[in-house]
């Protein structure tokens, strides 16, 4: 929706500079005046949506609207900070909407308590990133698709448990630049040897490389054909998370929603079956998913919403402020190990 290459950037004002000090020192000066040119979608406000709201709004954008039809309930509270303990039973958006905007008066904090589902093709198009957050696969597939024909960022992402994933699709070129340390030109003359004529790298001077990432479309990244030879050989070093994504996701088809601690014996039973039926049909190894993770894929833990959310939330900023290298194009965080992991999914 916006190339901050070719457009304008727009002009920070002297309260705003004094506000976003600390952020402009650290990523510069041009990178928060395109964040404050963006505005975002934010669908879903449990507590992975807490975290990316609470981090998009510090970070200074220019609005952000949370989207969500669901009602605070007495599981949302325990890892939604935005929503008071008062507010069961309301709307998640509008209950959200105070605290949230209380983090930063100078962002235009919006609540929709709509559902994302219904929302037509033309409400996606005035943003210039939607982050979708606990939505089904359909869902964000026909967002991706719609949004990536218009150059508008997508961000998915949820958590399951002691799991967590975040996906981005910033399109087929996505520009952006990198700091790198500079490299100082020999001064030495041909006498000094071969050492002393090679570039050499000065730690006190930095230059700022202009470069382009491609990303793939979310459909792209969960239709990988595992028969090819090619993606046999690389099965060792691909993380099994990308399989839990697959099972977790088609649980979220079949019943609308992520495994409920109170339907555990229910829920538990359906996941083993979707997780055979799923790994049957990618036509990988049943041995690739143990049972083990089915009772650790309950509820929001809060710790595992807070590194999804900072790491989906940087990302969204990295994106909007074209600063630094993205993530291409999964995030997959395992709280049992304590440890995430990046890989890349889709055609190259």
């Amino acid at each position: 929706m916006i190339d901050m290459f070719a457009k304008e950037d727009p002009v920070i004002s002297e309260e705003e500079a004094a506000q976003y000090d600390r952020q402009i020192r650290l990523w510069g000066l041009d990178a928060q005046k395109r964040l404050r040119g963006s505005r975002v979608l934010l669908a879903g406000l449990g507590g992975l949506g807490a975290e990316v709201a609470k981090n998009l709004i510090l970070a200074g954008v220019k609005g952000l609207t949370l989207l969500d039809h669901e009602k605070v309930t007495e599981e949302s509270c325990r890892a939604q900070f935005l929503v008071p303990v008062t507010a069961r039973g309301q709307n998640r958006a509008l209950a959200s909407l105070e605290r949230g905007q209380n983090l930063n008066p100078m962002v235009e904090v919006r609540a929709d308590p709509d559902r994302v589902e219904d929302k037509p093709d033309d409400f996606f198009l005035k943003y210039d990133a939607v982050c979708l957050t606990g939505c089904s696969r359909d869902l964000m597939m026909r967002i991706d698709q719609l949004c990536s024909k218009h150059n508008i960022k997508v961000f998915c992402g949820d958590v399951y448990g002691y799991y967590g994933y975040m996906f981005c699709n910033l399109g087929k070129e996505h520009k952006y630049v990198e700091e790198k340390l500079k490299l100082v030109k020999p001064t030495g003359n041909s006498n000094d040897g071969p050492e002393a004529k090679k570039a050499k790298v000065d730690p006190n001077e930095t230059t700022m490389v202009k470069k382009t990432a491609s990303f793939c479309a979310l459909k792209e990244a969960l239709e990988v054909d595992w028969t090819t030879e090619k993606a046999k050989a690389g099965m060792k070093r691909t993380p099994v998370d990308y399989f839990m994504l697959h099972v977790l996701l088609k649980f979220r088809t079949d019943k609308g929603r992520a495994p409920d601690p109170q339907s555990y014996p229910e829920d538990s039973r359906l996941l083993r079956q979707i997780r055979d039926d799923v790994l049957e049909a990618l036509a990988v190894s049943a041995d690739l998913l143990n049972d083990d993770f089915i009772s650790y894929c309950f509820s929001e833990m809060s710790p595992v919403c807070a590194v999804v959310g900072g790491v989906l939330g940087q990302e969204v900023v990295k994106a909007l402020s074209q600063r630094d290298s993205p993530h291409r194009n999964f995030f997959f965080f395992d709280g049992r190990k304590g440890n995430g992991v990046v890989d890349y999914f889709g055609p190259n």
